[in-house]
Parts: structure tokens; sequence; C-alpha cells
């Protein structure tokens, strides 16, 4: 099954990934890329999906691993739960989307939106693009999945001069 995934040896394939996430002080271990594994396969049976060619698992290594959230203590559950989510909305968005696009979409908002919040990524930030690939939106394939979620937004961000002066406010209280 592996060789008609074309894939000879995926667990070789996510420990390389240690070479470039080395210099961010994360590292998988043999039994971490092994339960990555199993859990992926779990993933692809309730997602009903089949993988062709090699797995995402690497591209969301070296996409994430340079995150300002992620390091070695939450390292192994945020990749698991990053291709869960991953798989989710490659259907949620009937596969409209590339892998990349949806690989740098979901690194942008869990950076600069949700501020590593896995929840608020799968539950409000990627359903609400979802919704709108589904609707027809297609403005994505220009931009390889950057700076999309600010067209979908609903709550405003932080305004960091508000936030300041509100916390003036309660401190002089």
């Amino acid at each position: 099954m592996a060789l008609l995934q074309g894939q000879e040896n995926p667990l070789a394939k996510i420990l390389e990934t240690n070479e470039a996430t080395e210099k961010f002080g994360l590292v998988l271990r043999e039994q971490d890329a092994q339960l990555i594994l199993e859990e992926r396969r779990n993933c692809l049976r309730e997602q009903k999906r089949v993988e062709f060619g090699e797995s995402i698992v690497p591209g969301i290594i070296y996409e994430f691993c340079d995150s300002a959230y992620l390091d070695q203590s939450n390292y192994v559950d945020t990749i698991i739960r990053l291709q869960e989510i991953f798989y989710l909305y490659k259907n949620e968005m009937q596969d409209e989307i590339t892998d990349a696009e949806l690989l740098h979409l979901m690194k942008e908002q869990y950076e600069f939106i949700c501020f590593g919040d896995l929840d608020y990524l799968e539950g409000t930030c990627l359903a609400n693009f979802s919704q709108a690939i589904r609707a027809g939106y297609g403005g994505y394939k220009g931009t390889d999945g950057h700076g999309e979620y600010g067209k979908f937004q609903e709550t405003e961000g932080w305004d960091y001069a508000l936030y300041q002066e509100t916390l003036k406010e309660l401190c002089w209280r």
C-alpha cells in the first residue's frame, strides 16, 4: 500500500524533517513519528480520504516549524491536530484549494489571527473560509492562500491603542 501511495518509507520522510526543525528546538523521535503516522491513518479513515503520493505531514512540519506558538512540549500534539484540521478542511472546501494554499492559509491564521489557538483556527477561521469556498469564492487562487482571512473575518481585530486605553482605565480604578 505504501508503494501504491508513492511512499517508500513515510517514517523516514517525517524523521528527515528534523534536519530543518532542529534549529527551532523541535525534534521528533521515531516513536513520535510513528504516532503521527498512526493518527494520520485514523484521520484519513475518519475523513474518508485516500492520500496518493507523499504524505502531507512533512509539509505541515515544514510550514509550521518556525511558529512562535510551537515548542518541543506541544510539537507532536500540534502536528497531529494540524493534520486532522488539514484533512477536515480539504473535505469542507471540496478539494477546491490546493494543499499548499491550505497550508499557507492555516499557518497565517494560526500565527496572526488565532495566536496558536487550534480550536479557533478550526472552528472559526477555516470554517468561515470554507463556507466562502463552497459559495463559489475563488479570489484566493492568485494569493497562494496568503492574506485571505481578513476578507471573511467576522470580528474586528485588536485595536492596540484602545486596548492600552482600556488597560489604563482598569488599572486606575
